[in-house]
């Protein structure tokens, strides 16, 4: 037996050792063989094409109601948020108003759910680590629980021995041994926990699919009376590119066989990066925002005995990522847009830009808390009405990429932002009470002490 094979049987044993569910393991040995047979993954630009024109949610009709009984909305909430410097699920970071992406997320489903009479359940896909104090939260808000579960919990898989393809040991912190599998893990997470067969037992056909850190992706019963009407099993919202989202993952059409695909930077050849990020030839990008037909998934996952065989995504990195000199590990991954190819009759809808706006960085962090945005009767977070597009933040990521040191310097809340173009800080600056930025302001700090901007200042130029 080769050091490779054996590492399959190591890995099946430790997942098993963990409880892991079969269907994940399943899953994993499939992405493992296909790294093992030397699939990189990777999808070349000669095998695909543009996708030039797509039906466009803004020219749909009303409609919805009838259909959103049969309805659930599902959030991906797995994520602590390292990146922002949280230790803590980042759904529960105070974004807007005082309250946060969960706060926020339960109460738009409230306001709908009253507004039309439907049952319409939240549920998360939950980690381990976000399970507790997210269901905490939720608990809290008063009429919330429903007729299923409210969450079910993601699976985890070992890293690789980038040379030997051998779990990963590492005695200092074992936790670092596991990594999550992408958010593809949707599809056996869902039937591996019950909830599939819970949904559709209770009578629930579809499900509206989102981040929960995108605050714009709100359940619209007008696509989701489309997406019914056309008896689609799989939809994707994708949006216009721009520059801003040439790293995204984009929509294209499969040279072969005429099918939609969506590939992923870590999915493209270095020949073909360019061509990647070229907004113009590949215009529309993935929000994450995605429509699923529960039966449809359900007839799929028993016809292929619950492997959907997403293309895979091979990241590698270090056993510790906050670590550089740690050994180089391989994490295989899935992205659950890429079900879009898989879904036969499965289509893309365009959607406005105000669907996509997720808070990846205290950038975003300082634009939705400022008053640039405002949190309508329904929960939805929307620009204010005198602007057409967001601000432009760029803060040092020396003094501000962490949410606790970017807290210290907007200490009094953030800036009024209503009629800032774009605001650009360098150095340590930190910002009084009242603060008004006009037009395109940039900021730098002189020296390494840290400079302040008064109480009630007006920033122009």
């Amino acid at each position: 037996m080769t050091a490779d094979a054996a590492g399959l049987d190591e890995s099946i044993e430790k997942m098993r050792a963990e409880g892991v569910a079969d269907t994940a393991i399943a899953t994993f040995a499939d992405l493992y063989e296909r790294l093992r047979s030397g699939d990189s993954g990777l999808i070349a630009e000669a095998g695909i094409e543009p996708v030039t024109a797509l039906p466009d949610a803004d020219e749909l009709g009303p409609g919805g109601d009838d259909v959103l009984d049969r309805a659930v909305v599902l959030k991906l909430n797995g994520g602590l948020g390292t990146s922002m410097g949280l230790d803590g699920p980042k759904s529960l970071l105070e974004v807007k108003d005082g309250q946060t992406f969960l706060d926020i997320t339960a109460r738009q489903v409230l306001a709908l759910r009253q507004r039309t009479g439907a049952r319409l359940p939240l549920v998360l896909m939950n980690s381990f680590s976000t399970r507790e104090p997210s269901l905490e939260v939720l608990a809290r808000h008063a009429g919330l629980a429903a007729d299923v579960p409210p969450d079910f919990v993601q699976n985890k898989e070992p890293k690789l021995e980038a040379q030997s393809l051998r779990p990963v040991s590492w005695p200092a912190d074992p936790a670092l041994e596991w990594a999550p599998p992408g958010h593809g893990d949707l599809y056996p997470a869902l039937v591996s926990s019950g909830m599939l067969a819970a949904l559709l037992e209770a009578g629930y056909r579809y499900a509206f699919v989102a981040n929960v850190d995108n605050l714009g992706a709100v359940l619209d019963p007008r696509i989701l009376g489309w997406f019914a009407a056309q008896d689609i099993p799989f939809l994707m919202e994708v949006a216009d590119r721009t520059e801003a989202d040439r790293k995204g993952g984009h929509l294209a059409r499969r040279r072969d066989g005429g099918g939609l695909v969506l590939r992923e930077i870590a999915q493209t050849p270095d020949s073909d990066v360019d061509a990647f990020q070229d907004v113009e030839r590949h215009r529309f990008f993935n929000t994450n925002n995605l429509w699923l037909d529960l039966r449809a998934l359900d007839s799929v996952m028993r016809a292929r005995e619950g492997v959907l065989g997403l293309p895979m995504i091979v990241n590698r990195k270090t056993v510790d990522p906050r670590d550089p000199s740690s050994p180089a590990a391989i994490q295989l991954e899935t992205a659950m847009g890429a079900a879009i190819g898989v879904f036969e009759g499965a289509r893309a809808l365009r959607v406005p830009r105000t669907r996509f706006a997720p808070v990846k960085t205290t950038d975003d962090l300082l634009a939705l808390r400022s008053d640039a945005y405002v949190l309508t009767e329904e929960m939805h977070v929307t620009l204010a009405p005198s602007r057409a597009r967001p601000p432009f933040i760029d803060l040092d990521d020396r003094f501000y990429k962490r949410v606790g040191d970017f807290e210290a310097r907007f200490a009094a809340g953030a800036p009024s932002l209503l009629e800032c173009e774009s605001l650009r800080v360098a150095g340590d600056v930190a910002f009084g009470a009242g603060v008004v930025v006009r037009g395109s302001v940039q900021l730098a700090a002189s020296g390494e002490a840290q400079e302040r901007v008064d109480d009630g200042a007006v920033l122009e130029g």
